[in-house]
């Protein structure tokens, strides 16, 4: 019994652009598995950027020392990590102009 791949129409996953020019994208999520993150840390070389993702195992926030789970890391050549970057940026806006400012500096102020 064949399966049809799940794409942008079925899946609610981002649609291609409008543009005529540009080729049509079908997302295939077929092999796609989720994972929770509430930790992220990069590194890059010339030829790559590499993202960490894991999660605090910590339940003490006073603790000299935490410990964090990595499950994930995605290794992206420069011009797609610059292509994320973007997206991150514009998704990121469109969250604060609904929900509110993210102020992370206040967040680091309330640990000490």
């Amino acid at each position: 019994m064949a399966t049809t791949p799940k794409t942008a129409e079925t899946t609610g996953a981002p649609a291609a652009p409008a543009d005529p020019k540009s080729p049509r994208v079908k997302w295939d999520d077929s092999n796609m598995r989720s994972s929770y993150a509430n930790v992220v840390n990069a590194t890059s070389s010339r030829e790559e950027v590499t993202l960490f993702f894991g999660t605090n195992q910590t339940w003490n926030a006073n603790d000299d020392e935490f410990i964090v789970q990595l499950t994930e890391r995605i290794i992206l050549n420069p011009f797609a990590a610059k292509r994320l970057i973007l997206l991150l940026g514009a998704v990121l806006k469109e969250y604060e102009s609904r929900y509110g400012v993210l102020d992370i500096e206040t967040q680091k102020q309330q640990k000490k």
